[in-house]
């Protein structure tokens, strides 16, 4: 009989977790899923443990028989230290992650084994190699990606109170969806890039989480109509509050974002980016093209669901009046809470490769590729004017003003004070998050979360799919074809295993910290 395994799994902090200038409510938020569904696979008589760098003090004076390790962008440099003092202490390092993924050459000096894509099918074989002394040097996932008898994920690993979402849940992997500037082709690279879990097992890993609030962590929760319906049909009687993800066209076609409302569905991360259709185009981002912005935020808004919205800055058809023409459409049009990013050029991506081979990257300093610094030669502006643009950004839609300005664009009393008192509390009162981050008693903000999350009532829907014509009507007035709304492509005028890879920064690193930004 193989001995038991000691194993510890860390996920070290990014880089700008541990600046004095950023918040720690961000990476408080939500606990590393990846590290806690690799865990599921090893044996019942294994220890394991694990550390999220952000919330918890990281100890380095042990010696565990295996050490996994998830490595982003910007905790690279820490995670490559981390794996060099765990190896001279002779433990066993495994890494992966997106970063890995995407530069398997840089990790590989610093590990005994690497783990490039998803890592549901890879690492169990790696288990098996290594109890018997004969592990690989490099895993690779590619043909048989499935989501199907999964382990329950180690939950028991998480130190729950350390953060404000501990119900935090991934049914799905990867994306539908192929933008130029996401890490996801790359993670994805090989095989499968969209698939989802069995809605029973979903609803399974639902129900095994205690409280109300749950927070969907996909890049696309509305990907596969068939298993997002099937999953908002086996939730409706639960009495749930979730937050999620999904694109621009998803909201507009047929009736799913109804469903996800009726289901318990409260905040939206929408990745908006840019309004212009030549930016779309250059980043491959077709799901956004000839959609109408403005019906997406009326028809969230009139189901009483707030919106996070993900802007991008910087593209080539961006010029200097890109900061206050977003900020004001995002506030006159009932934006809740924003997340505005400078573009990114990330390694093994085909934004990194174009802006590589004209010569346009300024350096390959990894701490700096967080979606807040300029990292290469903008085409419409200066760098200054667009870290200075990206900047007044932040400062301008959560100013006072445009609060209460977002807040009046509701129909609904009630959305209308929801509204306010989410943004407002996220972004202004930092005392309070910091007191109560300290005392470790995130669990005392979860009531005050379902509160505000609770449902609207009395809106009068301003859009509304026919189900005998297919299209989209407004009560007192004259329908809309759908068409005008959702033409596909035509121009108008994310670890080791996947979870918690997707949605920290966006877009394209980590659907975690973007939804941070905005959650």
């Amino acid at each position: 009989m193989p001995r038991a395994l000691r194993v510890k799994f860390i996920l070290p902090a990014l880089t700008e977790a541990r600046s004095p200038f950023w918040r720690p409510i961000k990476y408080s938020l939500f606990p590393p899923l990846g590290l806690a569904t690799l865990a599921a696979y090893l044996s019942p008589d294994d220890e394991a443990q694990i550390v999220d760098d952000h919330v918890q003090i990281l100890t380095t004076d042990d010696t565990p028989d295996l050490v996994v390790i998830q490595v982003y962008i910007t905790n690279a440099y820490r995670a490559y230290a981390l794996a060099d003092h765990y190896r001279a202490r002779g433990c066993f390092v495994a890494l992966g992650g997106l970063h890995v993924t995407a530069l398997p050459e840089e990790a590989a000096p610093h590990a005994d084994a690497i783990f490039l894509g998803p890592g549901e099918q890879t690492f169990p074989q790696f288990l098996a190699d290594f109890r018997t002394g004969e592990p690989k040097a490099r895993y690779a996932s590619t043909a048989g990606r499935t989501l199907e008898r999964l382990p329950p994920i180690r939950r028991d690993l998480i130190a729950r109170d350390r953060y404000l979402v501990p119900n935090s849940i991934v049914v799905t992997r990867g994306c539908p969806q192929h933008c130029h500037f996401c890490y996801k082709d790359a993670f994805f690279e090989g095989g499968r890039g969209f698939y989802t879990q069995a809605v029973d097992a979903a609803l399974a890993e639902i129900d095994r989480l205690p409280g109300r609030h749950l927070y969907f962590l996909d890049d696309h929760l509305l990907g596969d109509r068939r298993f997002a319906e099937g999953l908002f049909e086996g939730m409706k009687g639960m009495g749930r509050l979730f937050q999620g993800a999904a694109t621009v066209d998803s909201v507009l076609r047929g009736d799913l974002i109804e469903k996800a409302a009726e289901a318990g569905l409260r905040s939206l991360f929408v990745g908006f980016e840019t309004f212009s259709p030549t930016n779309l185009l250059a980043s491959n981002k077709k799901q956004n093209l000839a959609r109408d912005y403005a019906a997406v935020a009326r028809r969230l808004s009139d189901l009483g669901v707030m919106i996070n919205g993900s802007f991008v800055f910087g593209m080539d058809d961006d010029g200097p009046d890109v900061f206050a023409r977003t900020v004001d459409w995002a506030v006159e049009n009932g934006v809740t809470t924003a997340t505005f990013h400078i573009m990114t050029p990330y390694p093994g991506t085909a934004l990194y490769k174009q802006m590589a081979a004209e010569g346009r990257l300024t350096t390959s300093d990894w701490d700096r590729y967080d979606t807040r610094q300029v990292v290469y030669r903008p085409a419409g502006m200066s760098a200054e004017t667009l870290k200075a643009g990206y900047d007044w950004a932040y400062r301008r839609f959560y100013d006072w003003d445009n609060l209460f300005r977002g807040a009046a664009s509701h129909p609904s009393l009630k959305h209308r004070a929801k509204h306010f008192f989410y943004a407002a509390g996220w972004k202004k009162f930092e005392p309070l998050w910091d007191l109560v981050i300290k005392a470790r008693r995130l669990d005392l903000m979860t009531p005050m979360l379902e509160g505000v999350l609770s449902r609207v009532t009395g809106a009068t829907p301003r859009l509304k799919p026919s189900p005998a014509t297919g299209r989209m009507e407004v009560p007192g007035e004259e329908p809309i074809d759908a068409t005008e709304i959702d033409r596909a492509g035509r121009p108008a005028g994310g670890d080791l295993a996947d979870p918690g890879a997707g949605r920290r920064p966006a877009p394209g690193v980590q659907q975690q910290a973007a939804q941070a930004d905005a959650a």
